[in-house]
């Protein structure tokens, strides 16, 4: 049995994409001074940015530890995913597999189309050595060989081949797993921003016009490296993009971003307009790349200490995930990427997302950030009355903040002033941000008291007054009914809904109409309808799609009485559903005259209204 070539590193990995057909990787860490007299080592049990006990060594096969001489070392399970070996600081290797089925931005996936892995799903740490500098070969095979496989990284290089395989450095285990690998035969698209080398690759099928799409990067890119300035904190960046039929999602790492995306969200050669698709999938690269320094530099203390083997609990998420949502649309707009209307349409719709949930009448900002791990990450069929978002109400109090502190001083200050100012003295020094500090710093920027605005809305559960914060702007906030069963707001329609069932519906592989969320106190509710339940029929006509429901409440008056058939498990059952009036949810905002520069926050003193886009 032959071992790593091993130098002067104290911790050395090896990692190879060993079988594709059983989605396995070989793994050896190999320790050249183990603590003395025992020495532990431990997987991660969630990874940084997504809040959630993943338990990752449960995909660990056949670990094995043995010395230089081979001979074998005893192994003794410290807990799930922790184990320990007695050491007389002798070297010792450690070997084991790495199952690879989640295809996902947050894990290890790996068969014959390509290869993709987290630090965090498969090299274990060593403690009390988590500083430490190490060395990472990752081998190419026969098969890479064959197939002519790339890889993709954004870890420092030692000495690799012009496919990237061969070893890699990092300064210590943080580090080692801050840079997500991928492997396979991706469409590379490479880009300067602001001088910096930028690449994106591309995993999957799919068709994609990359002239644009490169295009519409680098404004996005330039526009967020102009809005912070120099120094800048990265000296390359990648986008890692795994293209499937309905995906959706990404993950902030140090100098890159591991993301998801439908193939039918990328640009198309002869795309006139931006398709909301589209819209989404810029959106969220510039979500991932803001995080580059809100997040991945500006950081609450609570993560910068995280060991990765319990959960960390902080109320300040709605900061680092709210904000940045916030901003991801806006810098479509400073990018030049989407007119006004456009952004103030897409803005809507986030805010939709808001105004439809009951649940933010019974959870604060604050609270779905601390609850992260348990409700946020684990929602069921009753989330939307019970639990708010703080990525969605996060952007809204961002938004709310923002136009404040624009209207109470004269457009003098903005929320950007507040974010380069943690940047400048957090983010650039590496300072994590205590609880409560962020709340402070918006004062002391601003220089306006904002304390009442966060005990309302992050720590209360009032809803933000947008309809008085707008009008000051040129804009105006209104609310109306659903047109449709599936209607995410953001334009004026003229034919609301007359009535609606108070429930969320999919089309089931079984013909039926199936209930996903059922909102209480309205009609489903009262009606003893439940999340789960097939419906099958009303006023005894076979249901077989969701749209004949629409149709049914067009055609529908008020206090109208349902007679339906329903399916809980495989119990028939019937009920009556009394129809009423739906709520108006559904925000739409409205310009009032033309919009000033989108580059000035003064007072427009001919118009008296506050230049903001």
């Amino acid at each position: 049995m032959t071992h790593p070539i091993f130098n002067t590193e104290q911790l050395h990995y090896t990692i190879t994409p060993f079988d594709p057909k059983g989605h396995l990787f070989d793994v050896t860490l190999t320790i050249a001074q183990p603590e003395q007299p025992v020495q532990t080592v431990c997987l991660p049990n969630w990874i940084p940015g997504s809040y959630l006990i993943r338990d990752f060594s449960k995909h660990l096969i056949g670990l094995t530890a043995e010395t230089l001489e081979q001979a074998p070392v005893e192994l003794t399970l410290v807990d799930k995913s922790s184990w320990q070996f007695a050491s007389d600081g002798q070297t010792v290797v450690l070997r084991y597999q790495v199952y690879a089925w989640d295809l996902s931005v947050r894990g290890a996936h790996f068969d014959e189309s390509h290869a993709f892995f987290n630090g965090t799903s498969v090299f274990l740490a060593v403690e009390n050595q988590r500083d430490t500098a190490c060395s990472l070969e990752l081998k190419a095979t026969p098969f890479t060989q064959e197939n002519n496989w790339k890889v993709a990284t954004g870890l420092c290089t030692h000495q690799v081949d012009n496919q990237g395989f061969g070893t890699y450095q990092a300064n210590d285990y943080n580090d080692l797993i801050d840079h997500p690998f991928e492997l396979g035969t991706f469409t590379e698209i490479d880009f300067m921003a602001c001088g910096i080398p930028h690449k994106m690759v591309l995993t999957g099928l799919f068709d994609c016009d990359v002239v644009r799409l490169k295009h519409d990067l680098i404004k996005i890119c330039e526009t967020e490296l102009n809005f912070f300035s120099p120094p800048m904190p990265i000296e390359t960046y990648l986008f890692q993009v795994m293209v499937t039929g309905s995906d959706y999602g990404g993950l902030e790492h140090r100098n890159s971003t591991a993301l998801m995306c439908s193939r039918n969200d990328l640009p198309y050669k002869g795309m006139t307009k931006a398709t909301d698709g589209y819209l989404q999938f810029l959106e969220l690269c510039s979500h991932e790349y803001f995080h580059t320094w809100n997040v991945k530099r500006i950081q609450p203390k609570v993560v910068q200490q995280a060991d990765l083997s319990q959960p960390v609990y902080t109320n300040q998420l709605w900061w680092f995930e709210g904000i940045t949502s916030y901003y991801d649309g806006l810098i479509l707009q400073r990018a030049g990427l989407i007119d006004n209307e456009t952004y103030l349409n897409l803005l809507a719709k986030q805010m939709t997302r808001v105004y439809r949930m009951p649940g933010r009448f019974k959870q604060s900002v604050a609270e779905s950030s601390f609850y992260t791990w348990t409700k946020f990450y684990q929602q069921d069929e009753n989330a939307p009355n019970a639990i708010i978002s703080y990525y969605t109400k996060g952007s809204l109090i961002a938004l709310g903040l923002d136009l404040t502190i624009r209207q109470q001083t004269q457009g003098e200050k903005s929320l950007d002033d507040v974010v380069l100012h943690l940047w400048q003295h957090f983010g650039q020094t590496e300072i994590g941000l205590q609880e409560g500090q962020i709340e402070q710093i918006c004062s002391e920027v601003s220089g306006i008291d904002l304390t009442d605005f966060f005990q309302r809305y992050l720590y209360g559960t009032e809803d933000i007054p947008f309809e008085q914060l707008f009008p000051a702007f040129g804009i105006e906030f209104s609310l109306r009914p659903a047109s449709r069963l599936i209607d995410l707001g953001g334009e004026k329609s003229e034919e609301p809904l007359p009535l609606h069932l108070g429930a969320t519906l999919s089309d089931s592989t079984h013909k039926t109409v199936k209930i996903t969320h059922v909102w209480q106190q309205h009609p489903a509710y009262h009606a003893g309808l439940a999340a789960g339940d097939e419906l099958i029929a009303i006023n005894h006509i076979k249901i077989t799609n969701k749209q004949q429901v629409e149709t049914l409440l067009k055609r529908s008056t008020n206090n109208t009485v349902w007679h339906a058939h329903y399916f809980r498990r495989d119990e028939l059952r019937t009920t009556k559903i009394t129809l009423t009036p739906p709520p108006s949810d559904r925000v739409y905002l409205t310009k009032k005259g033309p919009f000033s520069p989108m580059d000035s926050a003064k007072m427009d003193s001919s118009k008296q209204t506050l230049n903001w886009l």
